[in-house]
């Protein structure tokens, strides 16, 4: 049996997921992290981007915009602004926003609705 760490996932308005995981990588300001059993204690600022969570019975994946991530005692908390699991986003909907943002020539929004589309589609 694979050594696991416990994980909980909460935006600022509700617990987005918790359980139990192999690994988990996550995009920070120093750059992406991987996350293991044992791990040296961490906390870092999150950026936009996806989180990848390996469990036992496959990934959970969610794109989160900013937060923080804090590991210790084999406990990691993903304290984010805003949090969506892959299956929760719309792809058709992100579909219309990265054409919205490319035909408004808005790069920042392209950025997140491509990001967005990525993680529905499992593309990342």
């Amino acid at each position: 049996m694979l050594a696991e760490l416990h994980v909980e996932l909460v935006a600022a308005d509700r617990k987005v997921w918790t359980g139990e995981a192999n690994i988990v990588v996550a995009r920070t300001v120093s750059g992406d992290v991987g996350i293991m059993p044992g791990h040296q204690p961490l906390l870092s600022v999150l950026e936009f981007g996806p989180v990848t969570i390996r469990t036992a019975d496959g990934p959970v994946v969610a794109l989160v915009h900013g937060g923080f991530i804090s590991f210790s005692d084999n406990k990691l908390s993903i304290l984010a602004e805003i949090a969506e699991l892959a299956d929760e986003i719309d792809v058709e909907r992100a579909e219309r926003e990265l054409e919205v943002a490319k035909a408004e020539a808005d790069a920042q929004a392209e950025v997140k609705a491509a990001a967005r589309l990525r993680v529905a589609t499992g593309t990342y």
